[in-house]
């Protein structure tokens, strides 16, 4: 099971959420955190999550999820609602590039995804969720690439590629039926010259016997 798998499965599922998306990250700049708040656990791994309530009406989070050395179990740090979201910067709108901020009422963490993909998957989604969900005032997304926040989303995309699917099943059950009801008729066509056939070989058949 994929590390984003167990943190959806320990983090919020026994909280009744659902995690809508996590992206691996490292600071860019290092906090000057005593030694005595860290607990002294030495290296860890860090995710920054989304997720959202299932039940109504929807509440949806931004939760800080570490693992860390020598443990097997993800623990949550901090959380924000997504309403004390202000700002997300996605640092350089013209190219793929790994590095984002995020702005809250309170705090500004500087990121550095584990790849540029990653990345722009995460703010895909949280934009489409701050669309969703987010109050009155949602927050601003800046320096983004535009492929990131317009229609064309991975959401949207997937959305897209079902319906396609679907269309061209569609079409090849409507040819294969077309070709189906040509053979049925070529079939039916056959069928009645042979009948025919049979009933002139009959009547010839009696005409000699007189």
């Amino acid at each position: 099971m994929s590390a984003k798998s167990v943190i959806n499965k320990e983090i919020f599922t026994p909280h009744d959420e659902k995690m809508l998306v996590a992206v691996q990250v490292k600071r860019r700049t290092k906090k000057k955190i005593p030694f005595l708040a860290t607990g002294g656990q030495g290296d860890y791994m860090t995710f920054i999550c989304v997720s959202v309530t299932n039940k109504k009406p929807s509440h949806v989070s931004i939760t800080k999820v570490k693992q860390f050395q020598g443990s097997s179990a993800f623990v949550k740090r901090s959380q924000w609602t997504i309403d004390q979201l202000r700002q997300v910067n996605g640092i350089d709108a013209n190219k793929d590039c790994p590095e984002f901020d995020l702005t809250f009422d309170t705090a500004l963490d500087q990121w550095v995804a584990s790849s540029a993909g990653e990345k722009c998957t995460f703010i895909q989604i949280l934009h489409h969720t701050c669309q969703r969900y987010s109050s009155a005032r949602k927050p601003e997304f800046v320096n983004c690439q535009s492929k990131l926040l317009g229609g064309n989303s991975i959401l949207h995309s997937a959305a897209d590629s079902v319906t396609s699917a679907v269309q061209k099943a569609s079409q090849a059950l409507n040819e294969r039926g077309e070709r189906l009801g040509r053979a049925e008729e070529r079939t039916a066509d056959m069928m009645n010259s042979a009948e025919q056939f049979a009933v002139t070989a009959q009547k010839l058949a009696q005409k000699h016997k007189c």
